[in-house]
């Protein structure tokens, strides 16, 4: 029997279960700055900003996964995190995201009134996001592969 301590993990968005996974560790940006969470952590609800989630299996794995917000509640036997967009990485299209990226470039480099810089700043964010995740869940060696999608 292990001696290291998990706790349920899901990230869930409007679409979808996105993940359902037991963890050693989470950690993610709150409203307040970065968290830490661990099993049998204090109960706790806020805010989650656009960051990369990162999760820490058992086995010492890691991975990330990018989101645009939501909120986490933190429970002591549970940690479920309302996302409002959330991806794995190997279902990340990296083409895609880099047109994203690009075009929210171009949008925030225009003046013309119908732009919204608010919206091409968020679009911006997630697509770094994104491209990060990529990048970050291959130097990791991730454990979230494409065809997964809900308990690994």
């Amino acid at each position: 029997m292990s001696s290291v301590l998990t706790v349920p993990f899901e990230i869930v968005t409007p679409e979808r279960l996105v993940l359902e996974q037991d963890v050693r560790m989470v950690t993610l940006l709150g409203g307040f700055g970065e968290l830490g969470i661990l099993p049998r952590h204090m109960a706790l609800a806020t805010a989650v900003q656009p960051c990369l989630v990162r999760i820490r299996l058992e086995d010492g794995r890691e991975d990330v996964v990018p989101v645009s917000g939501g909120f986490v509640e933190i429970l002591p036997e549970r940690i479920t995190l309302l996302a409002d967009t959330a991806e794995l990485p190997g279902q990340i299209d990296v083409e895609r995201a880099q047109r994203a990226k690009e075009r929210a470039e171009r949008r925030l480099g225009q003046t013309a009134e119908d732009v919204d810089p608010d919206r091409a700043k968020a679009a911006l964010t997630r697509a770094n996001l994104r491209l990060e995740a990529v990048a970050e869940h291959q130097r990791l060696n991730g454990f979230l592969g494409s065809t997964q999608e809900a308990r690994v």
